[in-house]
């Protein structure tokens, strides 16, 4: 075997690794996809010698390629209507995908992905390979281009963060779905007071239509059990229609309309949801087929 048909080898033995990685720092499977290819090639081009950690050096490596990508798009996210979501990871309640288990080895929710959003490239790259998967400071220095204790400095800011402002769900699937199952029933019946129950009183809801969403689908969060409960009676019509579906871990609902389906991820807390994304941008639901 040459040395490059072993790297070859190896980088195909880490690329599930390598995903979760890029899906971590992107919240979105196309872009982590297009990173771990990168890193291969850059490998490819500069063999870094030896054996005995290339998969932590290909970790450093798809974290660069990661920050610039993050870096690269945050003017076009500020020009976005609505909110920005992650790219989902869906599936049906009785369906396993292994390739894509490998992005959800650590089944990160859609809750945690939407605050790492709100952290500077910097911090989240700190976070991510830090305390998800155990990069010294080091390593992570160079690459944001500051000392190892101003590095451990980010990721302890984007750990205050992510512990205020992202809500712990609950463990159990059965549990959470009961309360999306509840939300769904009161939706289909109109029933307000119903609705009230099953949402936390500082309920979110985020919305996010793509970049060229009509108007209903381009609006800012909506904060409180009443603003959010009067939104779902407008979905009356079309809730006897809604699927149940697995997304990123937790218990989600799928409506399929002709022109673009839509996808609701839930995040419950104590029986209660405590925020709901809708996600119907088209490319993020590319392989959803509509209705």
């Amino acid at each position: 075997m040459t040395r490059r048909d072993w790297l070859a080898e190896e980088f195909e033995r880490h690329r599930g690794h390598l995903r979760a990685v890029g899906y971590r720092m992107l919240g979105s499977v196309t872009e982590a996809d297009d990173a771990v290819q990168e890193a291969w090639l850059r490998l490819d081009r500069s063999d870094p010698g030896g054996s005995d950690d290339l998969r932590g050096w290909l970790t450093v490596v798809v974290g660069r390629i990661c920050l610039d990508i993050l870096r690269r798009r945050k003017s076009r996210r500020e020009e976005l209507a609505g909110s920005w979501l992650p790219e989902p990871i869906l599936r049906t309640p009785d369906e396993s995908d292994p390739e894509q288990e490998s992005v959800m080895a650590d089944s990160v929710g859609l809750a945690l992905l939407v605050v790492l959003e709100s952290l500077t490239p910097a911090e989240r790259l700190a976070f991510v390979l830090h305390d998800v998967f155990g990069v010294p400071f080091d390593e992570i220095a160079p690459v944001v281009e500051r000392s190892p204790a101003a590095a451990r400095q980010l990721a302890s800011r984007a750990r205050r963060r992510v512990r205020a402002e992202a809500p712990e769900p609950d463990a159990d699937l059965a549990v959470q779905r009961r309360a999306v199952d509840a939300f769904l029933a009161a939706s289909r019946e109109g029933d307000f007071e119903g609705l009230l129950r099953v949402l936390d009183p500082d309920v979110v809801l985020r919305v996010d239509g793509g970049p060229n969403a009509p108007r209903a689908f381009a609006q800012p969060p909506l904060v409180g059990a009443e603003n959010v409960a009067r939104q779902a009676m407008q979905f009356r019509s079309r809730a006897a229609e809604a699927e149940p579906v697995v997304v990123n871990g937790t218990a989600g609902l799928l409506v399929r309309f002709p022109a673009r389906s839509l996808l609701g991820a839930f995040t419950v807390v104590d029986g209660r949801i405590a925020e709901i994304y809708l996600i119907a941008d088209p490319e993020k639901l590319r392989g959803i087929p509509a209705d």
